[in-house]
């Protein structure tokens, strides 16, 4: 899910592709992965735009697979969304991006985009849940003048039985600067592949489960999530989560026919604690951070690409 900037005389200088933010992604450094995450900054670099160009964008996601590996103590009981249609919810989302990237012994460069905290009122309805976007901070004063405009910004998610999101839907204000626009689909692409769905049998305090997805891209990668109920209070549920991505190929194909690298290494894992409650279409608190290193090489030459990055997602009431 990284966003990949090669610059190098052998290596092409490339936004890498991941699972949205179509053609301009790459598999989740995003939330990352499974996402498609791409920076404000590298996409206008690559003058690249982002999807919701004067119009709402639906993109599916790709189907979350649960497994229960344990059951857990007794009492057991389904774990079902169970909100009401009209539900309202107030939660601020965060989200952090690294990414450090280095060609041979050139100087290790730096292609972060700012975090972002976006304040946002989730809506529960007969299609899904709608998010109206409030006031986004940053501390990057571009993008703080940027997301001037985007106010009113919308989102929607659509969700299985199991809680799992299976639509993603991006309605930037019509105003929104498009460094605006990239920033807030990199973000949401961030969070739903940091979400968890539930088993489909009854499961108590104790139980363990996981969750696959493969994230397409330049690289398919394959994203295992195991998730571990360590509290439940009624309703509301703390989950453990351990996430891990493995690339599906030996090989990355670079978009727009640059060539193909070959894959040395790919390490990327993490884990986080969240707090959901089945009454609330939202997570109620808690984060996520995944990281790791990806070491590329390209067979026509002597050039190696290292790249270490992390993301981090955060929910607060």
């Amino acid at each position: 899910m990284p966003v990949t900037v090669l610059s190098s005389a052998r290596l092409p200088r490339v936004a890498r592709p991941g699972v949205l933010l179509v053609a301009i992604v790459l598999g989740f450094a995003t939330f990352g992965a499974g996402c498609a995450d791409r920076s404000s900054s590298v996409a206008e670099a690559e003058g690249l735009e982002p999807l919701g160009i004067g119009k709402e964008v639906t993109v599916p996601i790709t189907a979350a697979v649960t497994t229960l590996v344990s059951a857990g103590e007794e009492p057991r009981s389904s774990l079902r969304p169970a909100y009401a249609p009209g539900t309202t919810q107030e939660v601020t989302l965060r989200t952090e991006y690294h990414i450090q990237q280095q060609v041979n012994d050139q100087p290790t460069r730096d292609f972060s985009p700012a975090a972002l905290t976006i304040p946002m009122t989730a809506k529960t309805g007969a299609n899904g849940v709608d998010l109206t976007v409030g006031a986004v901070t940053t501390p990057d004063p571009a993008l703080t003048k940027a997301f001037t405009s985007a106010d009113g910004s919308h989102a929607g998610l659509a969700m299985s039985d199991l809680g799992a999101i299976t639509e993603l839907r991006m309605a930037p204000s019509p105003d929104t600067p498009n460094a605006a626009r990239a920033a807030l689909e990199q973000a949401f692409y961030q969070a739903v592949y940091r979400s968890i769905a539930f088993p489909d049998s009854p499961v108590g305090v104790g139980a363990v489960w996981t969750v696959r997805q493969q994230i397409t891209g330049g690289v398919t990668l394959d994203q295992v999530t195991t998730a571990t109920l360590v509290a439940r209070e009624g309703d509301r549920l703390t989950i453990d989560l351990h996430v891990t991505q493995q690339p599906m190929s030996e090989k990355w194909t670079l978009p727009n026919d640059a060539g193909v690298l070959d894959i040395d290494s790919y390490v990327m894992d993490g884990v986080g604690t969240i707090t959901v409650d089945l009454g609330l279409p939202l997570p109620v608190s808690g984060s996520v951070e995944v990281g790791g290193q990806q070491i590329y090489r390209d067979a026509r030459s002597v050039s190696t690409l290292v790249q270490t990055q992390s993301t981090r997602v955060s929910w607060t009431e």
